[in-house]
Protein backbone atom coordinates (compact mmCIF):
# COMPACT_ATOMS: atom_id res chain seq x y z
CA UNK A 1 0.00 0.00 0.00
CA UNK A 2 1.42 3.32 -1.04
CA UNK A 3 -0.49 5.79 1.01
CA UNK A 4 -1.98 5.11 4.38
CA UNK A 5 -3.88 8.32 4.90
CA UNK A 6 -7.30 7.63 6.29
CA UNK A 7 -8.40 11.25 6.22
CA UNK A 8 -10.49 12.67 3.47
CA UNK A 9 -8.59 15.06 1.24
CA UNK A 10 -9.97 18.33 -0.11
CA UNK A 11 -9.44 19.22 -3.75
CA UNK A 12 -10.72 21.92 -6.03
CA UNK A 13 -12.69 20.49 -8.93
CA UNK A 14 -9.91 21.69 -11.27
CA UNK A 15 -7.20 19.78 -9.39
CA UNK A 16 -9.44 16.71 -9.12
CA UNK A 17 -9.94 16.73 -12.91
CA UNK A 18 -6.20 17.34 -13.47
CA UNK A 19 -5.30 14.25 -11.39
CA UNK A 20 -7.96 12.11 -13.13
CA UNK A 21 -6.53 13.19 -16.50
CA UNK A 22 -2.99 12.44 -15.26
CA UNK A 23 -4.08 8.87 -14.41
CA UNK A 24 -6.01 8.46 -17.68
CA UNK A 25 -2.96 9.48 -19.71
CA UNK A 26 -0.88 6.83 -17.87
CA UNK A 27 1.56 9.46 -16.54
CA UNK A 28 1.66 7.91 -13.05
CA UNK A 29 3.46 4.74 -12.00
CA UNK A 30 1.24 1.73 -11.29
CA UNK A 31 1.69 2.24 -7.53
CA UNK A 32 0.96 5.96 -7.77
CA UNK A 33 -2.09 5.27 -9.89
CA UNK A 34 -3.53 2.86 -7.30
CA UNK A 35 -2.88 5.30 -4.43
CA UNK A 36 -4.35 8.20 -6.40
CA UNK A 37 -7.50 6.26 -7.26
CA UNK A 38 -8.01 5.50 -3.56
CA UNK A 39 -7.42 9.17 -2.69
CA UNK A 40 -9.82 10.42 -5.35
CA UNK A 41 -12.57 8.08 -4.08
CA UNK A 42 -12.24 9.69 -0.63
CA UNK A 43 -11.68 13.23 -1.92
CA UNK A 44 -14.18 15.98 -1.28
CA UNK A 45 -14.41 18.57 -4.06
CA UNK A 46 -14.83 22.24 -3.24
CA UNK A 47 -14.58 25.50 -5.15
CA UNK A 48 -11.28 27.38 -4.94
CA UNK A 49 -12.80 30.09 -2.74
CA UNK A 50 -14.09 27.42 -0.32
CA UNK A 51 -10.74 25.63 -0.03
CA UNK A 52 -9.30 26.25 3.46
CA UNK A 53 -5.96 28.09 3.52
CA UNK A 54 -4.18 25.17 5.26
CA UNK A 55 -4.75 22.73 2.36
CA UNK A 56 -1.95 21.85 -0.10
CA UNK A 57 -2.96 22.95 -3.58
CA UNK A 58 -1.57 24.63 -6.68
CA UNK A 59 0.16 28.01 -6.06
CA UNK A 60 1.14 27.08 -2.51
CA UNK A 61 4.46 27.05 -0.66
CA UNK A 62 4.61 23.97 1.57
CA UNK A 63 7.05 22.97 4.31
CA UNK A 64 7.23 19.24 5.02
CA UNK A 65 9.24 17.38 7.64
CA UNK A 66 10.58 13.88 7.14
CA UNK A 67 9.46 12.21 10.38
CA UNK A 68 12.45 9.82 10.40
CA UNK A 69 15.23 12.37 9.82
CA UNK A 70 13.48 15.53 11.11
CA UNK A 71 14.75 17.29 7.96
CA UNK A 72 12.45 19.96 6.56
CA UNK A 73 12.03 20.71 2.87
CA UNK A 74 10.18 23.53 1.15
CA UNK A 75 8.19 23.04 -2.06
CA UNK A 76 6.40 25.64 -4.16
CA UNK A 77 3.69 23.87 -6.14
CA UNK A 78 2.40 25.36 -9.39
CA UNK A 79 0.43 24.23 -12.44
CA UNK A 80 2.35 21.67 -14.53
CA UNK A 81 2.98 24.13 -17.37
CA UNK A 82 4.45 26.71 -14.96
CA UNK A 83 6.89 24.42 -13.13
CA UNK A 84 10.49 25.56 -13.64
CA UNK A 85 13.53 24.22 -11.78
CA UNK A 86 15.29 27.57 -12.05
CA UNK A 87 12.38 29.23 -10.22
CA UNK A 88 12.36 26.47 -7.58
CA UNK A 89 8.80 25.58 -8.49
CA UNK A 90 7.43 22.07 -8.74
CA UNK A 91 4.44 20.73 -10.63
CA UNK A 92 1.46 19.80 -8.50
CA UNK A 93 1.58 16.57 -10.58
CA UNK A 94 5.15 15.74 -9.47
CA UNK A 95 5.53 12.77 -7.11
CA UNK A 96 5.77 15.13 -4.12
CA UNK A 97 2.85 17.22 -5.33
CA UNK A 98 0.63 14.17 -5.79
CA UNK A 99 1.61 12.87 -2.35
CA UNK A 100 0.63 16.11 -0.61
CA UNK A 101 -2.18 17.67 -2.66
CA UNK A 102 -5.44 17.93 -0.75
CA UNK A 103 -3.83 17.32 2.63
CA UNK A 104 -3.64 19.91 5.41
CA UNK A 105 -1.18 21.23 8.00
CA UNK A 106 -0.51 18.53 10.60
CA UNK A 107 -1.34 15.60 8.31
CA UNK A 108 1.11 12.70 8.23
CA UNK A 109 1.58 11.15 4.79
CA UNK A 110 3.17 7.79 3.97
CA UNK A 111 4.18 7.71 0.31
CA UNK A 112 6.51 5.73 -1.90
CA UNK A 113 9.16 7.93 -3.57
CA UNK A 114 11.18 5.96 -6.14
CA UNK A 115 10.65 2.71 -4.21
CA UNK A 116 11.53 4.34 -0.90
CA UNK A 117 8.75 4.70 1.65
CA UNK A 118 8.79 8.09 3.39
CA UNK A 119 6.67 9.48 6.16
CA UNK A 120 6.17 13.22 5.95
CA UNK A 121 4.36 15.73 8.13
CA UNK A 122 2.97 18.93 6.65
CA UNK A 123 4.35 21.77 8.77
CA UNK A 124 3.00 24.82 6.94
CA UNK A 125 1.08 25.88 3.84
CA UNK A 126 1.29 29.38 2.44
CA UNK A 127 -1.04 30.32 -0.42
CA UNK A 128 0.75 32.36 -3.10
CA UNK A 129 -2.18 33.48 -5.20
Amino acid sequence: MLQETEQEILLTTGIYDLIKDHIRRKKATVEEEEALKIQLKKAKQVTRKNLPMDIVTVDAKVVVKNTETNEEEVYTFVAPDRAKRRNNTESILSTMGLALVGCKIGDIINWNFNNEQKTLEIMSVERLA
